[in-house]
């Protein structure tokens, strides 16, 4: 039935009586396929839904992700951190439904996701959504409003690594990365992208610092310089992106880094779709 109501939905379906609607129209061909018995009404759908722990149906199908993402041994899984609010959730003056989401790198699958509560943030939700993953050895990217350091001490302390993205909201943090010497640091990775219009050309430098830098468990800084160009003509952009990851260089070469910025801005990408 949470499979038929799911179709339904992406079908376009808005309400408990359009489910229904829709559900009657596919017949029993499709609940067949589902094993279903009888197509149910809209009252029975109202039931199940009423009776229905989300909680407890995200986190089966957060573990059943987990298990069908598993990656090759000796491979790191890498997890984006990232908040959404659900399009057309809101109404009137009741703001949108805002949830964060767990993300695997490779597939795009999320592997869990939490309310986040229109009078809270993001902040206090990451360990929520990542307390049922197992962590170990796990990189998890995520974007500034997640650098904190209570944060990065509960990843590491689960036995997680992290890659994060600093900006104006840790000013001070993002003006010790700014003056370090980048200028004596040898680019690692050059790329060429195009899409939305424009094209892109990223460049990435890695540097050592395991001393100095007001981070926990921090060994890694990344200088990640962006510039646009459009396609159709006009000033080319330029903007330049630092992050901290508590990776060393035996684990994670400037390179490897490069492309751990990359997929956490495609894979974020998705969830906005």
């Amino acid at each position: 039935m949470l499979t038929l109501a799911t179709c339904a939905v992406l079908a376009g379906a808005r309400s408990f009586t359009a489910i229904g609607e829709w559900s009657a129209d596919v017949g029993q061909t499709v609940a067949d396929l589902l094993g279903i018995v009888r197509v149910p009404d809209e009252s029975t759908f109202r039931r199940v839904f009423a009776a229905l722990d989300a909680d407890a149906l995200d986190t089966a199908l957060g573990a059943w992700a987990a298990a069908a993402t598993t990656p090759p041994a000796g491979t790191r899984r890498r997890v984006e951190v990232d908040g959404k609010t659900l399009r057309g959730s809101g109404t009137g003056d009741v703001p949108g439904r805002h949830l964060l989401a767990a993300l695997d790198h490779v597939t795009g699958v999320v592997l869990g996701q939490v309310a986040v509560d229109a009078t809270s943030n993001e902040i206090p939700a990451l360990p929520v959504l990542l307390a049922d993953l197992d962590l170990t050895d796990v990189v998890i990217t995520a974007d500034a409003l997640h650098t904190q350091k209570e944060t990065a001490r509960w990843l590491v302390s689960h036995g997680a690594h992290y890659v994060l993205t600093v900006k104006a909201n840790q000013p001070t943090l993002c003006s010790q990365l700014a003056a370090l010497p980048w200028r004596r640091v040898k680019t690692t990775a050059r790329t060429v992208e195009r899409g939305h219009g424009r094209l892109e050309r990223p460049t990435v430098k890695a540097s050592e610092v395991r001393a100095g830098l007001r981070f926990p468990h921090a060994v890694q800084a990344v200088q990640v310089t962006r510039r646009r160009q459009p396609l159709a003509g006009g000033p080319a952009e330029t903007e330049v992106v630092y992050l901290v990851t508590s990776l060393p260089t035996h684990q994670a070469s400037p390179t490897l880094l490069a492309v751990f910025a990359r997929d956490r801005w495609l894979v974020e990408n998705r969830l906005h779709c």
